[in-house]
C-alpha cells in the first residue's frame, strides 16, 4: 500500500493534533507549579511570575514541533521556563538602571499559608538572597521536588554543578537562619 501526499499530510496533522492535545493537558496540570517556580526565580513578583510562565508556555507551544521526546515534556518545558525567568531578570535589571527601582516587597501570589508570617518572610528573603544559580538549584530540587539530574537538565548545567550549588545554598541558608535552630545555641554554651 502506498501513501499519497494527501494521506501523509493527514497523518502529520493527526500527530500534530495529538501533540497539541497532550500539551493542553500538560499546561492544565503544570500551570500552578510553573507560576510558583517562576515566582521563586524572579524574586517574589506575582505579576512577573505570571508573565514569565505565560511566555514560557507560549514559547513551548511555538516550539512544540521541535520537541524530540528524548526527555520528558516537563524537563523540556521547565528548561524553557528557567530561561524565560533569566531573560526577565536581565531585562528587569536594565529597566531598574534606566527607570529606577521597583517595589521592595511584591505580593505573594500563593494562597495564605499557616504558621508564622515573619518566619516565612525571613526564609523567603534568605532564599531570594542566594546567587541565581544556587537559588535555581535550591528551588528546583528542594521546593519543586525535581531530582538533581532533572534540575541539571532543566538548567543546562552538569549534575556536579547542581550538587555544588545545592551544597553552597544549604550552607548559606544555614548561616543566614542559624539563630532559628535551638540546638545551635545549646552547643555553644
Amino acid at each position: 500500500m502506498t501513501l499519497g501526499v494527501g494521506s501523509l499530510d493527514g497523518a502529520v496533522r493527526d500527530v500534530d493534533v495529538a501533540r497539541v492535545r497532550d500539551f493542553d493537558a500538560f499546561v492544565a496540570a503544570h500551570r500552578d507549579r510553573a507560576v510558583g517556580l517562576a515566582w521563586r526565580l524572579v524574586g517574589g513578583d506575582a505579576a512577573a511570575a505570571e508573565d514569565v510562565a505565560q511566555e514560557a508556555f507560549l514559547r513551548a507551544y511555538r516550539g512544540l514541533d521541535q520537541f524530540r521526546e528524548e526527555a520528558k515534556m516537563s524537563t523540556w518545558f521547565y528548561r524553557i521556563l528557567v530561561n524565560e525567568a533569566q531573560r526577565h531578570l536581565r531585562w528587569r535589571w536594565v529597566r531598574q538602571r534606566v527607570a529606577g527601582e521597583m517595589p521592595e516587597n511584591p505580593p505573594d501570589p500563593r494562597p495564605a499559608a499557616t504558621g508564622d508570617p515573619k518566619l516565612r518572610e525571613r526564609v523567603a528573603r534568605a532564599v531570594a538572597d542566594l546567587p541565581r544559580g544556587q537559588r535555581e538549584a535550591f528551588a528546583l530540587v528542594h521546593l519543586e521536588g525535581f531530582t538533581v539530574s532533572e534540575a541539571a537538565a532543566i538548567t543546562g548545567r552538569a549534575v556536579g554543578t547542581i550538587k555544588s550549588h545545592l551544597h553552597r545554598a544549604l550552607g548559606k541558608l544555614r548561616e543566614a537562619l542559624a539563630d532559628l535552630d535551638p540546638s545551635v545555641g545549646a552547643t555553644r554554651s
